[in-house]
Parts: C-alpha cells; structure tokens; sequence
C-alpha cells in the first residue's frame, strides 16, 4: 500500500524509518514538510502535524486509513473523513510507553523551573558557587488538568517526592480521586481553585473547541503568585499573548513547555528571554515510546491491508 507521511523524512527521531523496517513491503513517501497538498494515490495517511481539513480529504481518491502516530487527531477533520468512509485512528498514551515518557519529561521541567536551571550555566561560568538556591517539590501542590494516560503516569511518578495532588477530570471524580489517590478532584468549572492551589500546573488534556486556550489571561489571574506552568500536551492549550504577560508581569514564576501555540515556534520569539524553558516536543520521543508507536501503527497498517478494522478507530 501507498503510505502517506506528512512531515520530513527524518521527523519524529527517525520514526518514518523505523515503521519501514518494521512493514517494509510498502510503499512510504514523506511530505518534506508538517502538511499535506493531496492525498491523490495515498491509501494510508499518517497526518502528524499536518492539518487534514475537509479540502484535503476531498482530494483523494483511495485513502483507507488516517493513523496518527500518536494519541493527537486534533488536527483532523475527523467527522468529514467518516463521511468519506475513511477510518481515523490513534495510538493512546497509555499503551504505548508514551505516556510515561511524557510524564517523565513534565517532571524534568518541574525540577527544572524549581531549581532556576535557566541560571546555573551563568553561575558556574563566573565561578558563584552555591547559586542559584532553588526550592525542592517536597509538600508543593502539583495541580494535574487532566486524568487520563498522561495524567496518570504523572501522579504515579510524582508521590515518591512528597508532593500534595489535586486534579481537574471530566466525569466520575470521586472515583479518580479515590483510584489515583489524589486530596482533591474538580471538574472543568473548577479550574480556577485548582489554579490557586497549585504551585506547579500541569497541562494534561486534549485540544477541543472547550479546551482551546484554556489558559487565557483570565485563567493566569488565578494563579498562585510564584507558582509555574508546565505544558507537556497541545501547545492551543495556552494564549502565547497572555503566557507572554504573565510572565513579564510576574504573576507566574515561570513555565516550561513542551508544545507551543505554532510548531516550530521562533526561536527569536522574545518570550523565551523570559523565564521559559522549552523543548521541541521531545515529551515522548524516547527510544521506549517510539517503539510502541511504531507497533501501534504498524499493526493497523496490516489490519486494513488484510481488510480488518483497526484498533483505536474514532
């Protein structure tokens, strides 16, 4: 079959490759780029990135199938591609290794901001030993928006360091709140008191039209003066503009994100002078992920070439 691959060929640490290896009767081509122009002879379509709008979709011709390499399919205009009789599906989190990475890499951020690991470099370069004096985790409140795979793996990991835990679920909240044993669980009309709890905010959810900036200048009014964001999930989670003010304002301490409001962000963007630290959506590009990813999506590659349904399907 014709595989579609909307990124550059080396994208993702080289996934393109590794799906190849794994499935290498087929026909792969990469995109060069996070987009897609025409989905004309592709019969599978792995879209990462690339935004699938109904315009796209109507210029194929015997696409099959839309993996994501991942869990994210917001960028996909899902409903119009049922209506052309093409199955949508993901790799969840939670069975693919990607969620532990991602929760490994939140809390590499969380020490990060807390042990002002922007100002180490400068200190050892002058010869200030002994600074900077950071804060440790022990008995902070970590607030979690979300409590799914991600969510999850994150608290999992997190209660060794003594922290206290508070979350943010949909539905069935006394249930998660006693399953993940967290002190308290609101629902998204309770996000404002889980800001002000919190020392540390963890972005844990999905984009939806709900979700989209989530975290406006509103949201960052009520956070704890001194407390930190950190964004390991959609970058359309957070306004860049009201990130920008409360940073410089000070009504946050820092951030560290993962994803951004455009990839790849400017590097140039005068908001990374600010008390930022960021990585190029690396939460779960780890050798461990990677592979259940690439099993994932291999798997329903061959389910729809043997005309079977694919696991995961939206």
């Amino acid at each position: 079959m014709k595989i579609l691959f909307a990124a550059p060929e080396n994208a993702w640490g080289g996934f393109l490759g590794l799906l190849r290896s794994k499935i290498p009767h087929h026909d792969f081509k990469a995109t060069g780029r996070f987009g897609v122009d025409s989905l004309a002879g592709a019969e599978v379509l792995i879209p990462t990135m690339g935004l699938i709008t109904k315009e796209i979709l109507m210029t194929h011709d015997r696409l099959r199938l839309i993996q994501q390499c991942g869990s994210g399919l917001e960028s996909v205009d899902v409903a119009a591609a049922k209506k052309l009789g093409i199955k949508v599906a993901n790799v969840p989190t939670d069975i693919s290794g990607n969620a532990d990475s991602v929760a490994e890499l939140a809390i590499y951020l969380m020490i990060g901001l807390s042990r002002n690991i922007l100002q180490t470099a400068n200190s050892l370069q002058n010869g200030r030993m002994g600074e900077p004096q950071g804060m440790a985790l022990r008995g902070k409140t970590v607030g979690i928006v979300g409590l799914g795979g991600i969510g999850r793996a994150l608290i999992k990991r997190l209660k060794p360091f003594d922290v206290k835990l508070v979350g943010i679920k949909r539905s069935r909240r006394a249930e998660a709140k006693k399953a993940l044993g967290l002190e308290w669980v609101g629902g998204p009309e309770n996000l404002s008191e889980l800001l002000g709890k919190s020392d540390y905010v963890v972005l844990c959810l999905p984009v939806t039209p709900e979700s989209l900036n989530l975290m406006d200048h509103k949201a960052f009014g009520f956070m704890k003066p001194g407390s930190f964001l950190i964004n390991v999930s959609r970058g359309g989670l957070v306004d860049r503009e009201a990130l920008a003010h409360a940073l410089s304002e000070d009504l946050i301490a820092g951030a560290g994100l993962d994803v951004f409001w455009e990839e790849p962000p400017d590097p140039e963007d005068p908001i990374f002078r600010q008390n930022l630290i960021a990585t190029p959506h690396i939460a779960g590009c780890t050798k461990d992920s990677m592979q259940g990813i690439v099993a994932g999506v291999a798997e329903n590659i061959s389910r729809i070439e043997r005309g079977e349904e694919p696991l995961n399907a939206q």
